[in-house]
């Protein structure tokens, strides 16, 4: 089945994608997917194959991975992509074994992970989904290009992301990542509902810290339609604050499922950074292998502000903390240092 379909679609969408863009169309690259049956997976695929993440004149194959229980699900997948017709799709590979999906792979959004469980502890949880990224790690190392660019998505993403990394040995470490700009899009929104201004009109912005109730949103130095913009304090530390960091919990509420298209989004919106680099003058937020700034121990998957030019991300540096927000900071890499002790025996 996979061998068909890479195939066939690859035949087809090269011609359709010739006549759609003429001569104007760069090298494919390989773009992987790792729970590309679920949920998030399910929002993120179609918009990759449009271009949206990568742009209009940018050719994709698309390698879709997860367990082999969801094949049949993920097959159906790539029928409605084939039945989408995208121009810029010349290829699918949809397969659970990793040899195959990771192959000379430039682009990776590791959706897949264990989820927690009812009554499940932390640090169970770092532990199954310690195995699954100590695995992937393996096969990114040994199979995927050189230049691969890698973000982590399922949670404990952070850790996740240091446990896949320790693996590698022969691509630089700093191409491996974990999202944060979910919860930077949150709060962006929410900065802007505050300020009567539209989202985009929010700038120097940043999430400090691990994906998690710790996680800091940093606004000291926040612009507003390009003014220097404050908000009262009681507002940040009794709605703001708690709001960006529990909001994946309220959306479950709400919805008795997971955020998928709003992180789906988010993966996409860091990669397509990643690629294009942040706008003069403002700044992202990735979780990136800390090199001591901030106080921030060496090697800890920690989200920073970052600027990124040429594919390259650099952390913003000084930039003034307060009292206050050194407390938080103190707590996230705390909690940052507990996971990775738990998963001690994985990094050796």
């Amino acid at each position: 089945m996979q061998k068909f379909l890479q195939k066939v679609i690859t035949n087809n969408l090269t011609r359709a994608s010739m006549a759609h863009f003429g001569q104007s169309l760069k090298p494919p690259v390989r773009v992987a997917i790792t729970g590309a049956a679920g949920q998030i997976g399910y929002s993120l695929i179609f918009r990759v194959a449009s271009g949206e993440m990568l742009g209009p004149n940018q050719p994709v194959i698309l390698h879709l991975i997860d367990l082999p229980f969801a094949m049949t699900a993920l097959n159906g997948v790539a029928m409605e992509i084939q039945d989408c017709a995208f121009p810029l799709v010349q290829g699918i590979v949809a397969t659970d074994n990793q040899t195959v999906g990771f192959k000379d792979v430039n682009y990776a959004l590791l959706v897949g992970a264990k989820p927690r469980g009812p009554g499940m502890e932390r640090g169970d949880l770092l532990k199954d989904n310690g195995k699954i990224f100590t695995e992937t790690g393996k096969y990114v190392n040994d199979h995927a290009s050189r230049d691969i660019k890698v973000v982590v998505v399922g949670n404990p993403c952070n850790t996740n992301c240091l446990i896949l990394a320790n693996q590698i040995k022969d691509i630089p470490k700093e191409n491996f990542t974990a999202m944060t700009r979910l919860d930077h899009n949150r709060a962006q929104h929410q900065l802007a509902d505050k300020l009567g201004v539209h989202s985009s009109d929010i700038r120097k912005i940043a999430i400090f810290g691990n994906h998690s109730p710790t996680m800091v949103p940093y606004i000291d130095q926040m612009t507003a339609k390009n003014h220097k913009a404050t908000v009262d304090q009681q507002w940040v530390t009794q709605t703001f604050i708690p709001t960006v960091q529990q909001r994946g919990a309220e959306i479950i509420k709400a919805r008795k499922l997971s955020s998928a298209a709003s992180a789906g989004n988010a993966a996409m919106n860091h990669i397509t950074t990643w690629v294009n680099g942040t706008p003069e003058g403002d700044y992202t937020s990735m979780a990136i292998p800390s090199d001591g700034s901030y106080g921030v121990p060496k090697g800890l998957i920690f989200s920073f502000p970052v600027t990124v030019k040429n594919g390259k991300y650099s952390i913003v540096q000084g930039l003034p903390i307060s009292p206050f927000y050194q407390g938080l900071l103190d707590k996230t890499i705390k909690e940052l240092v507990d996971e990775r002790n738990a998963v001690d025996h994985l990094l050796k």
